[in-house]
């Protein structure tokens, strides 16, 4: 298993390094795929235009003819976290996180994409895509912790530096994806399936003082400190699925389209053994989708798509923080090792699905070669308000993406896009679960800026 994680991270250490790293958005995954997808906020996958809206809709690259797109975006997330006096200070066993607006760093990410579809006879089509989506991320050089770092040993109650206690701090997460689809038309439908194989980078570093509560740790009657925690590099992970589509011409002016990707079953990440539940399980949510366009004019085209995403499947991300407590060497009483963190049953960052609401359209601008699209995503942010202090790590709060973008055509028939994105600025709030005494308080808005050439 080993030998065949070290072979995966070695064939995609470049995708996965220009993929970036990317902070929430919907959950973790980003507002749209592809340049026109993403200027609609996320809708009109039953009017796809370009060879990578097969991301979106496999059943697309029938419907798109020879196509080449390629395009990168620069996503800007902005992250902090801050926190309330605390009546404990460390004391009694609790764990106190001290900052006044801590922000993060690294602020601007590349995230590319390449689609290329094939016209074949008798109304069939293929799709060969890449893109970078999503991921967790965070990098904070300030803060401090005030806590007891020995439990009952002899050391007093200590402030240390770093959010946690053990300096500089943060999650990295690098996802990349590789599709390949085929697609046919019958009638008023067309139908796409093809296999999907996901690639994934991670790294974190500064929660070492969590230690104590990791099954190893636990299991061992406190007497083996575990190694696959904090601070171990990059670690890949390698995995696939399978994805569906279909999209119906209903009327000449009304079309319709449905998609499923399923589980993304990923190799464990045993560099993070004792973090994630099961063992460093960390495998990618199922995606359902439906949408509708309508052609409200000539010139103008509106589209509705709702978005499913099945985080609270995913243990080590749904999984509530609270199951903690009943790790044996919490101090509460409790006796099961599986509910430690890299237990079976592991402690998680408390995330619930996550459904998105995606209002978008595109009109023409008379015989000018432009053509200007908008668009408007909610989704409510996932994080559970009990969670709060491990999701400093992971702040994605933001529920309101506002879009815009434009297209201009060149005489051969080309095609030069660009794509705005503004999610503003929210703010969930919640007590710190080692700190009952104390509020924390994590912020997040994002800005990203993605162009494409089509040929």
């Amino acid at each position: 298993m080993r030998a065949n994680k070290l072979f995966a991270g070695g064939a995609i250490a470049t995708a996965l390094f220009i993929s970036g790293n990317a902070a929430a958005t919907n959950g973790y995954f980003t507002h749209g795929i592809g340049t026109h997808n993403k200027a609609q906020a996320g809708a009109g996958t039953a009017s796809p235009e370009q060879s990578i809206d097969a991301a979106n809709n496999i059943a697309s690259g029938v419907l798109v003819g020879d196509r080449l797109d390629v395009g990168i975006a620069l996503f800007s997330p902005r992250r902090s976290y801050n926190t309330s006096d605390s009546q404990l200070n460390g004391q009694f066993g609790s764990f106190t996180v001290n900052a006044d607006n801590v922000e993060s760093g690294s602020e601007y990410f590349p995230i590319p994409y390449i689609g290329k579809s094939w016209t074949l006879e008798n109304d069939r089509a293929l799709s060969l895509i890449f893109y970078g989506r999503g991921g967790m991320n965070s990098d904070y050089k300030d803060g401090s912790a005030t806590f007891d770092p020995d439990g009952p040993g002899p050391a007093p109650v200590m402030t240390l530096p770093g959010t946690f206690g053990t300096g500089n701090t943060g999650v990295n997460l690098n996802q990349a994806f590789l599709e390949l689809g085929y697609s046919f038309k019958t009638g008023d439908f067309a139908f796409g399936i093809g296999p999907v194989i996901a690639m994934q980078a991670f790294e974190i570093e500064g929660v070492s003082a969590f230690g104590g509560f990791t099954k190893t740790f636990a299991a061992s009657g406190g007497t083996q400190p575990p190694t696959g925690l904090s601070n171990n590099g990059t670690d890949y992970s390698l995995g696939y699925g399978l994805k569906v589509g279909a999209i119906w011409d209903a009327t000449d002016t009304l079309d319709f389209a449905v998609s499923y990707q399923s589980r993304m079953e990923m190799q464990e990440f045993d560099d993070y053994s004792d973090l994630f539940a099961r063992g460093g399980s960390f495998d990618i949510p199922a995606v359902g989708r439906v949408g509708m366009s309508w052609q409200a004019t000539e010139r103008l085209r509106l589209h509705l798509d709702i978005e499913h995403a099945q985080y609270g499947e995913i243990e080590s991300i749904a999984t509530p923080l609270q199951r903690i407590f009943d790790c044996p060497t919490a101090g509460q009483g409790g006796t099961n090792v599986e509910a430690c963190f890299g237990g079976n049953q592991g402690a998680g960052f408390g995330w619930s699905d996550v459904t998105t609401y995606k209002i978008g359209g595109s009109y023409v601008r008379g015989d000018a070669p432009f053509t200007y699209r908008f668009g408007y995503n909610y989704s409510e942010q996932p994080i559970d308000e009990s969670a709060v202090v491990l999701n400093i790590l992971a702040p994605g709060t933001v529920e309101q993406h506002f879009t815009f973008g434009v297209s201009r055509k060149t005489q051969s028939g080309n095609e030069f896009s660009v794509a705005f994105m503004y999610a503003p600025e929210n703010t969930i709030s919640g007590p710190n679960a080692f700190d009952p005494t104390q509020t924390i308080d994590l912020t997040m808005d994002q800005f990203e800026i993605e162009f494409s050439w089509s040929w």
